[in-house]
């Protein structure tokens, strides 16, 4: 195949890129506020059982339910998986905001997650020993990255993201979380 040839498979094959431009002003923005902080919000309300729906800006509800071996109706991912979930939607933007910033044509970006979670508390009704860790212990990601760029830089491109993940940094360190009845 001739770099022609490649160049235009690769082209055919490319993820969608996001607005360079825009991000370039993302990226100055935040530099020259670098200490800003926005609140983002939700409100998550109960429909019945464990299906709940949660609402951010104007949006479709997000749909959060329970497999049937934890009571629910399995119409949606459970919590956990939905936090596995914006962990992997997470790092993907970040891999894919830098693959942009660096001139890097993405056509492939997959991302594998699996969790291990004791979930034998059964929400505080079950085995509620004050000394079960709870949440998960451990998080495994797989990365399937394609692109036209080397091997080495692909795996730098992850690690960068990975490093950068404000899901993943939030999983990673300790965050003041307030819980009380309104």
């Amino acid at each position: 195949m001739s770099t022609a040839e490649a160049t235009t498979a690769i082209s055919m094959n490319a993820l969608e890129p996001i607005d360079h431009d825009g991000l370039n002003n993302l990226a100055e923005k935040g530099k020259a506020n670098p200490e800003n902080v926005v609140t983002l919000k939700a409100r998550t309300v109960c429909e019945g059982k464990f299906r709940n729906l949660t609402y951010v800006r104007d949006l479709d509800a997000h749909v959060i339910d329970e497999p049937p071996h934890l009571l629910g109706d399995d119409t949606a991912p459970n919590p956990s998986e939905a936090a596995l979930a914006s962990l992997g939607a997470c790092l993907s933007v970040g891999m894919h905001a830098n693959a942009i910033d660096r001139g890097i044509t993405l056509t492939k970006l997959e991302l594998s997650l699996e969790g291990d979670i004791n979930v034998t508390a059964v929400w505080g009704v079950g085995d509620t020993d004050k000394s079960k860790r709870l949440g998960f212990t451990d998080i495994r990601v797989k990365v399937d990255l394609e692109g036209d760029a080397s091997e080495e830089e692909l795996k730098e491109l992850v690690a960068h993201a990975d490093f950068w993940s404000p899901v993943a940094n939030t999983m990673r360190n300790p965050v003041n979380v307030a819980v009380e009845k309104a």
